[in-house]
């Protein structure tokens, strides 16, 4: 792909502009070689600035995530809330009280970075935007971003909404390689949403750089123009992060540069380390006075869920224009399918939910004796959840759980390593 002939000056130019006392935000920058995690450049990645819209990256993975593990359906009508239908720009147009589909928003958030849809995704996952804001911290903790915090779904500024370089290029990578079956929604120009359709905010990039297949943009007065991007080459895949562009020309411009300058340092072959399952934690509490959390982010309007370690009765309100009555809190029944020791153990594996329990013993049995010789000790857990029967195993070491799962995954069985209290 041949670039516009002043392409070629731009890396100056936005050198230059970027150093300019007054600048719109705080600049940082962080380039890495997705095969591996291996940094190739890095300025300022570890301070803690606003991403903006960097922020519907992880709205996107708990989407996908939430879809995996069977909480909600792509073909999920969601009603669109107040709170959501007035989110201001960019927006899809949602109206309160109207129906649409969850893939639309899922699209709308990605492709549009659309405010609307990314809290009405929140909304329909996790009850309420507070709630969706904590399973994203527990979610950034539990893939390794330890100078993240959340506090909405959309990136619009927010005190304490903060996030570094270093976190979204790890988050970028992880979209990658735990979600390739959605990546290519980033790549998109264009794609139905639903009501309409809607243009990618990355398209200049994604036009002009050879290679170039996403992530995300970002912009807000307080984080200046932000862009997570990702493009390959052969077998080389490079990811680069700019926080506080001063304009999207000059940002892209740097994120050209530095794509550049990651496909001249990376090797043409390396051993491809992809990254572990993450963990999640039910020790993890999102306050000094919340309920232990469920290693299984607790689906839609579901009262309680008893999970492999302890039962854990979490409330969720319904998405709604007004606020649900909570649900009482009961019991759910925990079912052992086979014991085993599992003194000293803290860690286990959790398997997608089934419809039936059935369903749930045979994936229980066939993944063990796929994975035998980590598994046969294991002890077996099927607990009754409300889209099913969710199957896992338990007492196991974490080198035990994180290399069962990690060879699951290979062979196409969706797991979760989690960790007990």
């Amino acid at each position: 792909m041949i670039r516009n002939a002043l392409w070629g000056i731009m890396p100056i130019v936005v050198t230059m502009m970027l150093a300019l006392p007054g600048q719109a935000a705080p600049y940082a920058e962080m380039v890495i070689d997705a095969r591996t995690g291996e940094v190739i450049r890095a300025r300022n990645a570890d301070a803690r600035l606003h991403p903006a819209s960097l922020t519907k990256m992880m709205t996107l993975y708990i989407a996908f995530e939430a879809v995996r593990r069977g909480e909600i359906t792509l073909d999920t009508e969601v009603r669109i809330s107040r709170n959501a239908a007035n989110e201001p720009p960019s927006k899809l147009g949602l109206r309160a009280g109207q129906k649409i589909a969850f893939r639309y928003l899922i699209r709308a958030a990605a492709v549009k970075s659309a405010n609307d849809a990314a809290t009405a995704i929140g909304e329909a996952i996790s009850g309420s935007e507070d709630a969706f804001s904590e399973r994203m911290n527990r979610t950034a903790l539990a893939l390794g971003m330890t100078n993240t915090t959340f506090r909405n779904a959309n990136g619009l500024t927010r005190s304490g909404h903060l996030s570094t370089a270093r976190d979204m290029t790890t988050l970028g990578r992880r979209l990658f390689y735990d979600y390739p079956e959605y990546y290519n929604l980033f790549s998109r120009t264009t794609t139905d949403a639903g009501i309409t359709q809607v243009r990618n905010t990355n398209r200049r990039l994604l036009n002009d750089y050879e290679g170039a297949d996403g992530i995300k943009t970002g912009y807000t007065n307080a984080a200046g123009f932000n862009l997570v991007s990702s493009a390959q080459r052969g077998d080389v895949r490079i990811i680069a992060t700019v926080f506080g562009g001063r304009s999207t020309a000059t940002r892209n411009a740097r994120i050209a540069e530095l794509l550049d300058i990651g496909f001249a340092s990376a090797p043409s072959r390396v051993t491809e380390r992809r990254p572990s399952p993450p963990v999640y934690s039910v020790a993890s509490r999102a306050g000094p006075s919340a309920p232990a959390l469920s290693m299984r982010p607790v689906p839609r309007g579901t009262a309680s869920v008893s999970m492999i370690y302890a039962s854990a009765s979490t409330q969720v309100a319904q998405p709604s224009p007004r606020p649900a009555p909570e649900a009482p809190r009961v019991e759910a029944q925990r079912v052992v399918v086979t014991r085993a020791s599992t003194a000293g153990q803290n860690y286990g594996i959790e398997l997608s939910a089934q419809r039936t329990r059935s369903a749930a013993d045979k994936l229980l049995l066939r993944t063990a004796l796929q994975e035998l010789d980590t598994l046969d000790r294991a002890l077996r857990r099927v607990d009754r959840v409300r889209n099913g029967f969710a199957p896992g195993f338990i007492g196991l070491s974490e080198r035990e759980a994180q290399r069962a799962c990690t060879r699951l995954r290979a062979r196409d069985v969706d797991c979760s390593v989690v960790l007990g209290s």
